[in-house]
């Protein structure tokens, strides 16, 4: 809306159909009692709008009940700028006429008439229904039974009407669509006359031919909305981004003086002197980050990035194209040196772009938390807020919803979203969206549903073409994050969310992403990087186990161990280095320096993954390396004369044509974008320049095309370069501290068993030998003993959740190790440790180490109460019921203690342990652990067989089918 209302024949009417609560929205009564109704609020101007803001976010921040609600105090407090109108059957105003209730009906008019004035008025609705349903019939009679009310009371206040009419969808021909949609959302079906929710199919954008037939007799309440549309001032959204103050140092003039400090001090400790190369491009950056006034901004994030690593939350080295900045290396936001590695500040920042800069930022997983804390404490917690996303339905979901609503046979339901493929193929070398219109075009048998003789075959997919897309269910971003100079609400609508950490309730945008930023406000990307969290744990390891401090961020770059694993295809577990088809090219490729893992980690997408035999040709001198000139040598020699990354395109065009930088990024977007008004004119600038340079045209011209082939497919160096250091650590640590790395793996993945099972079968091929879990040893996580075995944790066991862990440990701490199985029932709560948990911890052999019983012995019969698992569960609880009973009759209360409970026998079995345990053992924990089906068979396999199924399927070229 804020878009159109650029155009200049389109005004934009900023509004809402509010819930208000006549009683007031802080009263909760039971959902039968309350009363809700309907009010509509239209922002005359901006100062109304900013008010429309205030009573919505109020709303949901302290009136949710059943519904967001706002009441009379409210808009007592910001009705300014505002134009109320009464609204439909559900308003306040239609709901006391229907009631009888015609002196209260005349005193709420009177009520909004003195607040609003001239800016209240009294809607006319005349919902005359095609249908013949009890419910579009009975819409219709209240209208006209309370419409000769509604004109009285207009009269009698001297409140002008206005002639409306609902809109939930724009065409009449959507009404059937609609109807499955609501349906979708009530969890019911279209067959069911008895439906809560019905509409008369004329709740749609009605023509103003259409309303002057249907208020052809009262025309001055159809001339009301032409007066209300010109009383609603041309006002934009738009705004100039707003920054938080940051806190300066009195000695500091401002935040300009503040960062160039910052930065200067910051050089001084990462340079070993301050060029005068160095100092123009920090002197270049600080003018052009202080020109579009986002110090601030640079202050901002490299303040919580400081605090992050001072409460111990690991960071990434960087993210995106922010590591093209020397000032966010010195200042600590970034860890990647721009100069060293050939990255570009305008391909993150110029003057020509006035955005935000884009700095995301990579923090451990299980530490974000603590940085959000500490960015609502130190700007206010109203200050700060995540923001919604709006989940929509997919094409396969609508059909499985529509089909649902529609009682389409489950069968048939499956069989029509099956036919939805999983990936379509590439339109203009991109790839297109998975669609039912797309679908349609490649598939036959879905097109021939849609042309199904039978109805609610064709019906389905119809509808579900048409809703494919509507907004199904709100979110909250994984990441973004909005921080405002002040209270959030003086410049976006908010709700509030239960935080999933915290369990508090949080502020969340009421706008998506791409309109925050339309609004100049700030929004900052905080995401949870696992990796980072697998470093620091593996690193915490190391240091318990051999007490070695590693410096993760100083490592040396150069290791040949390392880049030999990575030569080998070892890289099950490295950060992006782990797919089937990325160890197969690194074993061809066998890097051998950081940049070969920077052009792998650019290399390998779809697109340009097609130059990867190319470039490994070039590097192993299979395929003479030739420069079209001898200048493109110094930027391209890194990667064997192969154009990878933008930036090589942005400093090759300042090289051969002279472009400024401004040019150069204009070049990179612009191919990128594939804009051909703009490619036409940098190509001719690009040949103007190569020739006042004295390079020939020919060349210039092939250098083009090259460029235009492959720049599409360019990528970001600062990225690459920052991520791939982090796959270098993670390659590194797996190379010299193989048990304490890939513990760190396993414990980041507890929660997928199939990734845990596939970083079980690896740690069986790099010879580290895994433990099973045992309530006598294992941690919540994966464990490393001194003989480097690692212990299966406990959080990795299907069933077995955080509490249940602690409670175990807490026993184990506080009086040594279990002695068996009825020790155990004795002290840890088995509340906590319910029959479930307890299920699990057997199956998963977490009980072995007890040998006088067997797992199948307690799924066995014990007595006439149950199994064995049972008895134990039963026993615990009464000897911990006869401890507290003998606590509390030290203090005189509670009966004389009782003899302690017999412990019960374990049923007698047959040694041999069935299969089906070994099947739920994998099932719990990923892995056949105590045993293998297939170990009968051992000297068969060992003796006839010289290929594993990894290897069968590397051989077939990766395809898994």
């Amino acid at each position: 809306l804020n878009t159109a209302g650029r155009h200049p024949t389109v005004k934009p009417i900023v509004g809402c159909e509010v819930y208000l609560a006549p009683e007031g929205r802080l009263l909760k009564k039971n959902k039968e009692e309350a009363t809700t109704c309907h009010l509509v609020l239209l922002a005359k101007n901006h100062a109304g709008y900013l008010n429309l803001i205030k009573l919505v976010s109020q709303a949901w921040i302290d009136g949710v009940y059943y519904k967001p609600r706002i009441d009379h105090e409210l808009l007592q407090q910001y009705h300014h700028g505002l134009i109320a109108m009464s609204a439909c059957l559900a308003g306040e105003l239609p709901r006391l006429v229907l009631a009888g209730k015609m002196e209260e009906a005349s005193r709420i008019v009177s009520w909004y008439k003195n607040l609003f004035g001239e800016d209240y008025y009294i809607e006319l609705q005349r919902h005359k229904t095609r249908l013949t349903t009890q419910n579009a019939m009975e819409c219709y009679t209240l209208q006209k039974q309370i419409e000769p009310h509604l004109i009285g009371l207009a009269q009698k206040h001297n409140v002008k009407l206005v002639a409306t009419n609902d809109v939930h969808f724009v065409n009449y021909e959507d009404a059937p669509a609609h109807d499955r949609l609501i349906c979708v959302a009530t969890n019911d079906d279209v067959t069911n006359e008895n439906r809560k929710i019905r509409y008369t199919e004329e709740e749609y954008l009605k023509s103003g031919q259409e309303m002057t037939e249907l208020f052809a007799d009262i025309p001055q309440a159809l001339a009301t909305t032409l007066e209300i549309a010109d009383k609603v001032e041309p006002y934009s959204l738009d705004r100039k981004p707003i920054l938080p103050h940051f806190p300066i140092p009195a000695e500091y003039p401002g935040a300009d003086a503040y960062l160039h400090h910052l930065t200067y001090q910051g050089a001084e400790c990462l340079y070993r002197e301050i060029t005068p190369e160095l100092k123009e491009r920090i002197e270049m950056e600080l003018e052009t980050i202080s020109g579009a006034g986002f110090s601030d901004y640079f202050l901002i994030v490299g303040d919580f990035i400081r605090a992050a690593r001072e409460m111990d939350v690991w960071v990434g080295p960087g993210r995106g194209s922010a590591a093209g900045s020397v000032v966010a290396y010195c200042l600590g936001i970034t860890l990647v040196d721009p100069i060293r590695y050939g990255l570009l500040f305008e391909r993150f920042l110029n003057a020509q772009r006035v955005s935000f800069p884009d700095i995301d930022i990579d923090f451990a997983d299980d530490g974000r938390g603590k940085v959000l804390q500490y960015v609502e404490k130190k700007y206010g917690k109203d200050h700060v807020a995540h923001v919604v996303t709006f989940g929509t339905m997919a094409a396969r979901s609508a059909i499985k919803d529509v089909a649902r609503v529609q009682r389409l046979p489950l069968q048939e339901a499956e069989r029509l979203a099956k036919l939805i493929p999983d990936r379509l193929p590439d339109k203009d070398g991109k790839p297109q969206n998975i669609t039912i219109e797309n679908a349609l075009r490649y598939v036959p048998e879905l097109l021939a549903a849609l042309k199904s003789e039978d109805p609610l075959i064709s019906s389905t997919v119809e509808y579900a073409l048409r809703l494919e897309g509507s907004v199904r269910n709100t979110g909250v971003h994984a990441s973004a994050i909005i921080i405002g100079p002040d209270t959030l609400t003086n410049y976006i609508p908010l709700f509030t969310t239960k935080d999933k950490e915290t369990g508090e309730d949080t502020l969340v945008s009421q706008f998506e992403g791409s309109l925050i930023e339309q609004v100049g406000m700030l929004k900052m990307d905080f995401l949870g990087l696992k990796t980072l969290s697998i470093l620091k744990s593996a690193v915490e390891t190391i240091k318990a186990n051999h007490n070695t401090d590693i410096e993760i961020n100083s490592l040396p770059l150069t290791d040949s161990a390392t880049y030999e694993l990575f030569s080998r295809g070892d890289t099950v577990g490295v950060f992006q280095f782990e797919s089937d088809g990325m160890r197969k090219w690194l074993r061809e490729l066998k890097p051998s320096c950081i940049e070969d893992l920077i052009a792998m980690t650019a290399l390998y997408r779809p697109g340009p993954m097609d130059y990867i035999p190319d470039f490994i040709d070039r590097k192993h001198g299979r395929k003479t390396i030739t420069y079209d000139l001898p200048q493109m040598e110094k930027v391209l020699k890194e990667t064997y004369g192969v154009t990878v990354y933008q930036e090589q395109v942005m400093l090759l065009s300042r090289e051969i044509a002279g472009f400024s930088g401004l040019e150069a990024d204009s070049l990179r977007r612009a191919m990128g974008k594939k804009k051909p008004e703009e490619m036409e004119k940098l190509r001719l600038d690009f040949l103007k320049g190569g020739k006042d340079k004295g390079i020939d045209e020919g060349i210039l011209k092939k250098i083009w095309v090259d460029w235009t082939a492959f720049a599409q497919y360019a990528f970001n160096k600062s990225h690459a370069a920052s991520y791939s250091i982090l796959s270098y650590q993670t390659g590194y640590l797996k190379t010299k501290y193989p048990s304490e790395f890939m513990a760190a793996v396993l414990s980041g993945n507890r929660n997928n068993i199939e990734e845990v099972s596939k970083y079980m079968d690896e740690c069986k091929r790099m010879e580290i030998n895994v433990l099973g879990p045992d309530v006598n040893e294992s941690a919540h996580d994966f464990t490393v003993n001194r003989q480097g075995d690692i212990r299966f944790g406990m959080g990795g066991i299907k069933g077995v959740g955080y509490g249940a862990v602690d409670s175990i440990i807490q026993a184990r701490e506080q009086n040594g190790p279990f002695k068996d199985i009825y020790d155990f029932a004795e002290r840890v709560n088995m509340n906590t440790c319910n029959r479930k948990v307890l299920e699990s911890l057997v199956y998963a052999g977490a009980f072995d180490s007890f040998q006088d019983i067997k797992r199948h012995q307690y799924f066995l019969p014990c007595n006439k109460d149950g199994v064995f698992l049972d008895s134990i569960m039963r026993y615990g609880s009464r000897v911990q019921e006869e401890k507290n009973k003998d606590i509390s009759s030290l203090f005189g209360a509670g009966p004389d203690s009782l003899a302690p409970p017999d412990r019960p026998v374990p049923p007698h079995i047959d040694p041999e342990t069935p299969e089906d345990l070994l099947k739920k053992e994998k099932e719990m924990v990923g892995i056949y652990l105590s045993s293998h089906p297939l170990d009968k068979f051992r000297f068969e396999i060992k003796h006839f067989t010289n290929h594993n199924l990894l290897q069968i399927q590397e051989l077939l070229g990766n395809n898994r089918d």
